[in-house]
């Protein structure tokens, strides 16, 4: 935050009052590129926009926010864990999880809100940042792809 403060010619109190922590100001940073993805989620082609069938959606959804997690991942981790909850406080959150239950449900899955979670805990910044190293990419999306297959199945 000194860093930041110090590049934008502002006191570090200025960042805090308007970001009141690093997670506000990654979810700041971030903001632009999850605008483009939920464009696309909402009015982009099919299988990642509408007209395509809700599993097939899911799938690409989840292919599309790991390629999204990945380009950003020091920023997406900073806006999930600088504090305690905050991922889930975070607007794009929501968004992410709203979508993914409306295509669980289209799916016919018994408890799609739970179900959401659920998945969208596989495509935490946490989650994914400690496995990678491990997996690798591939290895990565080939598991997410499945899990996003078999709760829409």
């Amino acid at each position: 935050m000194d860093q930041i403060a110090a590049a934008a010619g502002v006191g570090k109190g200025t960042l805090f009052r308007r970001f009141t922590d690093k997670s506000g100001l990654a979810v700041a940073l971030l903001d632009e590129r999850e605008r483009e993805l939920q464009g696309a989620i909402l009015s982009g082609p099919p299988p990642l926009g509408p007209g395509a069938p809700a599993a097939q959606r899911l799938t690409a959804f989840t292919g599309a926010y790991l390629d999204y997690l990945l380009a950003h991942i020091d920023l997406v981790r900073m806006s999930e864990t600088a504090t305690a909850g905050a991922r889930y406080r975070i607007g794009a959150y929501r968004f992410w999880h709203r979508h993914t239950t409306i295509l669980l449900d289209a799916a016919h899955d018994p408890d799609p809100a739970g179900t959401a979670h659920t998945l969208l805990a596989a495509l935490s910044a946490e989650h994914v940042a400690g496995v990678l190293g491990h997996l690798g990419e591939v290895r990565l999306r080939a598991a997410i792809t499945r899990l996003a297959a078999a709760v829409a199945a």
